[in-house]
């Protein structure tokens, strides 16, 4: 199993979340990578897609929300790093919330890390 990493890009820390890791599927989850991150002295996680459960697409299971206002509360930046095409054909709703999610500053979905390196640099 590949493990974690911390990387500075831009003048921030960022855990690299290995792909085989603990899937991301609610709170605990959340709080689970939030606290890796914390004690890393990282201010953002970056989870590849393949690690991020299914309920965390489909909006109405409330995974997204939930994991995503934790994100937000403990001020960590998350980055959902990877192809979700698939995800965002099945639904427009989905879609539009991934949109507008990208437009912020605090929650990104991306489809690699150097596009997250290119965000992390325009954010500041």
């Amino acid at each position: 199993m590949a493990t974690d990493d911390v990387v500075h890009l831009n003048g921030l820390n960022v855990l690299h979340c290995a792909p085989d890791g603990p899937p991301l599927d609610g709170e605990r989850a959340a709080l689970d990578l939030i606290g890796d991150a914390m004690g890393r002295d990282a201010q953002v996680v970056a989870v590849p897609v393949a690690r991020v459960a299914e309920e965390f697409f489909r909006l109405r299971s409330g995974v997204a929300g939930a994991v995503m206002q934790k994100f937000a509360t403990y001020r960590v930046r998350l980055a959902v790093v990877g192809d979700v095409t698939r995800h965002l054909d099945d639904s427009t709703a989905l879609r539009d919330f991934v949109h507008e999610t990208n437009q912020g500053g605090h929650i990104w979905f991306l489809p690699d890390r150097d596009t997250l390196d290119e965000k992390l640099r325009a954010a500041g």
